[in-house]
Order: structure tokens, then C-alpha cells, then sequence
């Protein structure tokens, strides 16, 4: 009561304020998603998302090492596919010496003990841009499940550390891990993208990799922005199918998912502070509206805050040289 208790005695100081931090930052909290392309000596700035970049396989070792020097110890790998090899098969996918098999091993080779964590999904490989096997419009689930988990066990010969699941066909995270236990691979980590709702926070990532849907959207498969139960249902489902780690996609404007789900689950929860919210912050940092750094730093805490343990976010690489 006051005057016996005055709140404001604790935030007197910035070292008192330091002291009593109840969540902190550190470069153990990120994973770092990166764009691959084809090619030699090739990066590419992509319009949408200021500084950041697509690059060939060859300049990925060096930036891996780069990136590790940093103290960062995760990468999410994304690969941009050529049309020439897309089809509505998913054949590109499982080609052993393809795009996202070459760059796990540049990865591992280069930096043996950073965590290689692979995109499982068929939207990079589609010719519709879609997540999975088309027929007369609709998507196919089971098919396009049979291929994610060839895909995953694919990365995981190549040597990934995490597969991760971004499609949200049912049923596809217990067939990915029956699938690597059958193939003795009982360490690899399966990542589930368990709650990733449809959102039109995806645009600059859509234009990194073109692979925006051909026809129609997305809203069959990922979840309705409007529901929040139905992120614990299917979070849940994805621990009891055998996922080791849950994702919640977007971020910032999914906090109270992320909050709902650390309150009912112990599996390790991921945010990711998706391409759109990332370009949000450059284009009003850009403009003199926003203190780029202040509110980047603030945005991440409060992943942590609502109860992630990771976080892929495209600021990692700015973030840890602020920590």
C-alpha cells in the first residue's frame, strides 16, 4: 500500500532495471532463416524484405560461418526452385542431389554443429504454388503427405538436424516420423508448423521464393485467423503424432496463441516473426516513423515473453549484435 510500497523504487536505475529483468535475449533464442538459389556468386536483395538476401550455395558456407562466429547456432533453410523443375509431383523434392539436399550438406560441411533445419513443404516444388498435390482444384492431403515425409527423410540422408513440416496436411507428422524411425533416423527432430494460420503476412516471402499459390489461396489447409482453440487442437495432435517442437506462424499478431499454447503444452514452442512483419519495421524505420532498433529488440522480447523458447526471425543476424 502506499506510501509503503512505491513500485517506481525498482525502476529507479537502469542497473536496478537490469537486475530485476525478468526475460532476456540471447543468440541461443534464434534460428535464422535463409533463401537459397541456383547458381554461382549469386546474392540477390530481395525488394520486399530491405537488406536481406537469396544466395547461391556457394556463398552460403561463408555466411554460415559468419553467422556461427555471431553465436548463432540454427538455420532454416528455404529454397527457391526454378520453374523449369516444378511439377505437381513433388519430383524435384526428393532429388537426392537437388537444391535443399546440396545446401544442408554446404551447411553441415562448413559448420558441422549448426543446426541444419529443413523446410518440408511442397510450395517451393509446385507448379501451382501450392503446398500440395493438385486435382481438379482441390488439394490432395494424403498424397501430398506420402511425399512430405520421402521429403523429409531425403533431408535427413542429406543431414538435417530438424525437419519442418510447413504444409498442414493432416496426418503428416506421424507419417514423417514413422517414416525416419523405419529409416533408423531416431535422433532427427521433427519441427511442426502446428499452428500456422493463413495470413497476409507471407507477400515478401511468397515473392523470395516465388511460390505464391496459382489459383485460389491457401485457406483449406491453414488455419482461419479468426480461431484460437482450434491452435490447441491441432498443436496437441502434432505432439501426440510425434512432433519434438511446435511453431506457432505468425508472430506478433499470435501472441495469445503462443501464450495459450505455453500454458498447455511443455513441447518447446517457436515463433516465427514472419517476412511481413519484418518489412512492416524496415519500411517505417525507412521513413524516420519508427526507431528501428528499439522496437526491434521490443517485438522480440515479447515472443519470449508470451512463452516461445525460439524464435526464426530475418532481424537475428542485427538482433545478436545488440544483445
Amino acid at each position: 500500500m502506499y506510501p509503503i510500497q512505491r513500485n517506481r523504487r525498482l525502476r529507479r536505475s537502469e542497473s536496478l532495471r537490469d537486475l530485476l529483468q525478468e526475460y532476456h535475449l540471447s543468440s541461443n533464442d534464434f534460428i535464422v532463416p535463409l533463401f537459397i538459389i541456383e547458381g554461382k556468386q549469386k546474392k540477390e536483395e530481395i525488394p520486399s524484405m530491405p537488406d536481406y538476401f537469396r544466395m547461391s550455395t556457394d556463398l552460403l558456407s561463408a555466411h554460415v560461418k559468419s553467422l556461427w562466429n555471431l553465436g548463432l547456432k540454427s538455420v532454416l533453410l528455404f529454397v527457391k526452385v526454378p520453374d523449369s523443375k516444378k511439377d505437381n509431383k513433388g519430383t524435384e523434392a526428393l532429388n537426392p542431389d537437388g537444391l535443399m539436399q546440396r545446401a544442408i550438406k554446404t551447411v553441415k560441411d562448413s559448420v558441422p554443429e549448426m543446426v541444419v533445419i529443413s523446410d518440408i513443404a511442397l510450395d517451393p516444388y509446385s507448379s501451382f504454388g501450392h503446398d500440395g498435390i493438385v486435382m481438379e482444384g482441390k488439394i490432395l492431403n494424403d498424397k501430398t503427405v506420402n511425399i512430405l515425409s520421402k521429403m523429409a527423410l531425403s533431408h535427413s540422408h542429406a543431414g538435417a538436424d530438424v525437419v519442418a513440416p510447413s504444409d498442414m496436411m493432416d496426418g503428416r507428422i506421424l507419417k514423417i516420423r514413422e517414416q525416419l524411425e523405419s529409416a533408423e533416423f531416431f535422433d532427427t527432430v521433427i519441427m511442426s508448423y502446428s499452428a500456422k494460420y493463413a495470413s497476409g503476412f507471407y507477400s515478401p516471402f511468397r515473392e523470395a521464393l516465388d511460390s505464391a499459390p496459382g489459383f485460389g489461396d491457401k485457406n483449406t489447409y491453414q488455419m482461419d485467423f479468426r480461431n484460437r482453440k482450434e491452435a490447441i487442437v491441432e498443436t496437441k495432435r502434432d505432439i501426440e503424432e510425434g512432433a519434438d517442437i511446435v511453431m506457432v506462424k505468425p508472430g506478433l499478431a499470435y501472441l495469445d496463441i503462443i501464450r495459450d499454447l505455453s500454458d498447455q503444452v511443455a513441447t518447446p514452442i517457436a515463433a516465427y516473426q514472419v517476412s511481413g512483419e519484418y518489412a512492416m519495421l524496415k519500411a517505417a524505420a525507412e521513413k524516420g516513423w519508427l526507431d528501428h532498433n528499439q522496437i526491434m529488440m521490443e517485438q522480440l522480447l515479447s515472443f519470449k515473453r508470451a512463452g516461445a523458447s525460439l524464435i526464426a526471425s530475418y532481424f537475428a543476424e542485427e538482433a545478436v549484435k545488440l544483445i
